[in-house]
């Protein structure tokens, strides 16, 4: 429970920010089919989504309609550790993120390729710094994947290949930023305000345009007009909140810049935030909920300052109580291997 209290040490000194002028989030269809009770990554090519589990023992792609209903599954016999995120190129091949590691003892990490078809090629991975629990993935404009650490302390590590990738690899990985994420008062998610800090998911407009990340609560959004992604998650992001959802781990965006996201949990709705993508485009205000920084370079902590909130100790209490608990159930579904 150690490290649940250094959480909660995050919550008390972490202060709320503004969030943006984005529309509130609309339910688009509801999740229902019991093989997706885990919903972690989405993509959209606007007329159907690509939808993934947490974690799983074969490697599957579920294919939706804009119903929420399954059309067809994509698998192949290739057995994950724990699959967390899902991207698309624009050639139409898959990129399954096999990257968490609650337990911090993987050697290595993968990016699983999914062609068109559903056959996979396997590109191992490993970090400079030892291991990291990731859930998020991005693509830039050329098709470089990076992710995006979930750490508690909520500074997100970025990592990218250090060349091109290599099957099975393993491609080193070299650490080239970090984003400071500050807690919001944004209500939902499994650990209260807690999980407003931890990134769970992570979506690219095809033409890289524009990328997001999102916590249990609320979604950053940047614009990327040059194409360098690197350079876009220095600037300022724009906040939307997704209040409400029960473990917000997926989203995506539609071609024409709506945000969709989504939760675990059978009978979980996917909801809309239209113009978020727009909105990124036209935001020149200050940081909302992060900052960025370069490699190995240091800037503000959300906890920085005066005046300050404190949580009430009833707030703190059940913080502690809910992250251990989630932290234990976790690592034991995990546990597989």
């Amino acid at each position: 429970m150690r490290w649940a209290v250094v959480l909660v040490f995050m919550a008390v000194f972490a202060g709320a920010v503004p969030a943006s002028a984005a529309e509130t989030p609309q339910p688009l269809c509801t999740v229902k089919d019991s093989r997706l009770g885990e919903l972690s990554g989405l993509v959209s090519d606007g007329s159907k989504f690509y939808a993934i589990n947490d974690g799983g023992t074969k490697t599957q792609v579920f294919v939706l309609g804009r119903d929420c209903k399954v059309q067809k599954v994509l698998s192949d016999k290739t057995d994950p550790f724990d699959v967390e995120d899902l991207a698309r190129t624009p050639d139409g091949r898959l990129w399954l993120s096999d990257t968490g590691d609650n337990q911090k003892g993987r050697l290595t990490v993968a990016l699983l390729e999914m062609s068109p078809e559903g056959k996979v090629t396997v590109h191992r991975l490993t970090y400079p710094d030892g291991q990291h629990d990731t859930e998020a993935l991005l693509m830039d404009k050329s098709g470089t994947p990076y992710l995006i650490t979930k750490d508690i302390l909520g500074e997100a590590r970025v990592y990218r290949p250090s060349g091109p990738m290599a099957s099975p690899g393993p491609t080193n990985l070299e650490k080239v930023g970090s984003l400071k994420i500050q807690t919001t008062d944004t209500q939902g998610g499994p650990v209260g305000s807690i999980g407003s800090v931890l990134v769970t998911g992570g979506a690219s407009m095809a033409d890289g345009s524009v990328v997001a990340l999102r916590t249990y609560t609320d979604a950053y959004v940047y614009a990327v007009p040059d194409g360098d992604l690197l350079a876009a998650l220095q600037r300022n992001p724009v906040r939307i909140p997704l209040p409400g959802e029960k473990q917000g781990e997926a989203i995506a965006f539609d071609p024409d810049g709506t945000l969709v996201s989504g939760s675990e949990g059978v009978g979980q709705p996917l909801r809309t935030v239209r113009g978020a993508a727009a909105l990124a485009a036209q935001s020149g205000a200050p940081a909302e909920g992060t900052t960025s920084t370069g490699t190995g370079a240091s800037s503000g902590s959300a906890g920085d300052g005066a005046g300050l909130p404190v949580l009430p100790a009833a707030g703190i209490t059940l913080a502690v109580v809910g992250v251990g608990w989630f932290g234990f159930s976790r690592m034991r579904r995990r546990a597989r291997r």
